[in-house]
């Protein structure tokens, strides 16, 4: 009798190799096949062992295209002895989300089989679609994997990620690539053995470090090279360099201008210039540029960096980054990179103090915990009759004594802020300061008198 709730497992037998690329063909069947992400499916790694156990809750599968999502998540399917139900995110719809739910409930129930729900580009899916898949992840119905390659926590509700474990996945390395390419080279069914392919390692590398990470990438390269370059007098199709070179595009550079790829990019330039490495900053400036990022964005991005990070210990660092911005506004792309570079570099060897920054931090956090410190009466205002009877008096001109300076409060009890360090022009601050608050300190101890005026011009 036919089971009209069953669904077939995960499916790994080999297309024909004229109907499937090379790079679906060679699917891993098997976590002993997989390779790459080591870091969560190594033996004794947590996802391998809730795998091997069968014990897996709901996952995520967040990482760039070509890392391995879907085949991880037929793999488990298998390994797990579970019906496979795929759906995406940009194909399907919610009527065929219910149906594919309906039909793992259904199973379940008539004969006690487990289903995985694979929801590929499960980002795509808005907030009330997301909601769909709740019930039934919370009373088992199906073990749930969404894949993404956007940052879960920016992209999908936290109703769904706090039922789910996320696990990241990293683009492969050129390592990982180039096993995969000699893997399919070898496999004489499912890959490229029945060819008698000779290919130069050089080609193989190139192939590796072009794909930046992306098996799909790589693999289907490769074939197109095996199958446009001609045998040669005795049979064997030679892949050099020069065939590489032909067969690879230039990858688009990865970057999602309202994601984490954007989040993550500016990071990175800016700790970059932060940690006063000019060769990384402007590595990471010229990817965004790259990518198309906002000039503008950029720009206010280096002004901001130059109070906080470089502040006092060099004071040229701010109007420098001010006049990188109106630059930008002024000339545009492309000369606008120059500018950019100019501050980049500017900021990135620079001496750095984030000491004005923490200063009104703290001053910030007094004013907001309700500390609210009453305005001594020398310092307020005596622009109107009246004030003096009010008892606003008491203020001392300091520009009448040496120096500009006279100790007096200008706080109604003691606070200090601003710790200035050492380092760049901030040293010369720093014993200015000192030099006014041990003044300030010894009139308080001793009450002392203010100042003689300095005489006349």
């Amino acid at each position: 009798m036919t089971d009209l709730f069953a669904t077939p497992k995960a499916s790994h037998s080999c297309p024909k190799a004229s109907s499937a690329p090379l790079a679906e063909r060679m699917r891993p069947v098997s976590l002993d096949e997989y390779i790459g992400q080591e870091h969560i499916l190594a033996p004794g790694k947590l996802l391998r062992r809730a795998v091997e156990a069968g014990r897996l809750s709901s996952i995520l599968l967040y990482g760039p295209p070509g890392t391995g999502k879907t085949t991880l998540a037929r793999i488990i399917a298998t390994t797990t002895e579970a019906a496979f139900e795929p759906f995406s995110g940009v194909e399907n719809s919610v009527a065929d989300l219910r149906k594919a739910l309906q039909r793992a409930a259904e199973r379940l129930q008539v004969n006690g089989s487990k289903t995985v729900l694979f929801v590929d580009e499960i980002h795509r899916l808005n907030k009330s679609q997301q909601d769909v898949l709740l019930p039934s992840m919370e009373d088992g119905t199906v073990q749930f994997i969404g894949a993404t390659t956007h940052n879960p926590y920016f992209v999908l509700t936290s109703a769904l990620v706090s039922r789910s474990q996320i696990f990241q996945l990293e683009p492969l390395t050129p390592q990982h690539l180039s096993a995969l390419q000699k893997r399919a080279i070898a496999d004489s069914l499912r890959g490229l053995g029945h060819m008698r392919i000779q290919a130069d390692p050089l080609a193989l590398d190139h192939f590796a470090i072009q794909a930046e990470g992306d098996a799909r990438k790589c693999l289907n390269a490769l074939e197109l090279a095996a199958l446009t370059t001609p045998p040669n007098n005795e049979g064997c199709v030679c892949i050099g360099l020069a065939e590489a070179q032909e067969s690879i595009q230039r990858k688009a550079v990865v970057y999602d201008r309202d994601g984490d790829q954007h989040y993550d990019t500016i990071s990175a330039l800016i700790k970059s210039i932060r940690g006063c490495d000019p060769d990384a900053s402007l590595y990471w400036l010229a990817r965004m540029l790259v990518a198309g990022e906002d000039i503008r964005f950029l720009a206010r991005r280096m002004v901001i960096l130059a109070s906080e990070d470089v502040g006092m210990a060099d004071p040229q660092a701010l109007p420098l980054a001010v006049a990188a911005l109106q630059a930008v506004e002024f000339v545009g792309l492309p000369e606008a990179q120059i500018p950019l570079a100019h501050a980049c570099v500017y900021l990135a060897t620079a001496p750095k103090s984030n000491r004005t920054y923490s200063a009104i931090q703290a001053a910030r956090k007094d004013v907001e915990e309700g500390r609210s410190l009453a305005i001594p009466k020398a310092l307020r205002d005596t622009h109107y009759k009246g004030a003096d009877a009010l008892g606003h008096q008491g203020y001392v001109y300091p520009h009448d004594f040496e120096g500009a300076y006279i100790p007096q409060a200008y706080l109604s009890e003691g606070r200090r802020y601003y710790h200035p360090t050492e380092n760049g022009a901030e040293r010369r601050v720093k014993e200015r300061l000192e030099y006014w608050r041990s003044l300030f300190d010894a009139a308080q101890t001793a009450q002392a008198q203010p100042l003689s005026k300095k005489s006349g011009p």
